[in-house]
């Protein structure tokens, strides 16, 4: 808020009308029906060149590697410490994934947290020249606030790490960690030599990648709330969209088009572990989803 004036990142047009017009609507809802989720990765920020939670890992395996240079010989991590997307790509992303991810394993939640919150609080984007921290999307966070104001409970369904977001998602977006949902890394149940009950990561998924129809049944048995209002930027977040809409109630779906190459990047939100046979902008146009250029409808991009 500024001076009164609602989402002042976002500039007078359609796009804006479209979010006041729903927001107004929305005071009808029940507010324990009043649920909004958010997709993290291009939508509340920055994903381009890579990912954030890839540099995460690659942050860690560098170390690790430093340590134990053996380390850096197996062909996955060869990959990713060669900056090659296509050597990454001839093993596949997710073998890949699985393996950056095998970095933490043994790992207590609390650990692992500790972790992510250390590398946010001194990484910086590289291209953007600005703390990773800060690679957030302003309009976006002003969105968030005023579907607070409306006592919305507001949630991130992702595709990236559970863990990893839940570490970095109260301090960026005020949103709790029992809020989040994403890709699941199993935990081992053990106790310590005194005794005493604790977790550990392993290596490897629980169920399937939080993406496309995922998604929805993850909300349902995670959250066991319904959103009228889903916010994404890819095929990936398609079924979450389509499923806030078919409610019979006011709802939402929002896409974000990155299409501003000067201040962010330009290019097609794709799916990371499906397969797309039509692009996310004309299924949003098909089916009248709200589209937010980040060029023509975002006055500031990221927090100054």
């Amino acid at each position: 808020m500024t001076a009164g004036i609602p989402l002042p990142s976002w500039r007078p047009g359609m796009t804006r009308d479209t979010l006041l017009g729903f927001l107004d609507a929305a005071r009808s809802v029940p507010k324990a029906d009043r649920v909004a989720y958010f997709d993290n990765d291009g939508t509340l920020w920055c994903e381009r060149p890579t990912y954030v939670q890839f540099e995460f890992f690659l942050d860690a395996l560098r170390r690790r590697a430093a340590d134990d240079p053996p380390v850096g010989g197996r062909p996955e991590f060869a990959a990713v410490l060669s900056g090659d997307p296509e050597q990454v790509g001839a093993l596949g992303l997710q073998r890949v994934a699985l393996a950056l991810a095998g970095l933490f394993e043994g790992f207590t939640p609390e650990e692992f947290t500790a972790e992510v919150r250390a590398f946010m609080a001194t990484a910086t984007h590289a291209a953007l020249g600005r703390p990773m921290s800060t690679t957030v999307y302003r309009p976006m966070l002003e969105l968030i606030a005023e579907l607070r104001r409306l006592d919305f409970t507001v949630g991130i369904v992702t595709g990236g790490g559970t863990e990893f977001v839940r570490a970095v998602s109260d301090d960026l977006y005020g949103v709790p960690a029992e809020l989040v949902v994403g890709t699941l890394i199993a935990y081992d149940f053990a106790r310590d030599p005194g005794g005493r009950p604790g977790l550990r990561r392993t290596g490897h998924i629980l169920g399937a990648a939080n993406e496309g129809p995922a998604k929805v049944a993850n909300i349902q048995t995670q959250l066991g709330r319904r959103p009228i209002l889903a916010a994404g930027n890819s095929g990936g977040d398609r079924e979450m969209l389509e499923w806030a809409t078919a409610a019979d109630r006011p709802s939402l779906a929002l896409l974000v088009d990155h299409d501003d190459a000067g201040r962010e990047y330009s290019y097609a939100g794709k799916a990371q572990t499906l397969s797309e046979t039509e692009p996310v902008t004309e299924i949003a146009s098909r089916l009248g989803w709200c589209v937010v250029s980040m060029a023509d409808d975002w006055e500031t991009v990221f927090p100054r």
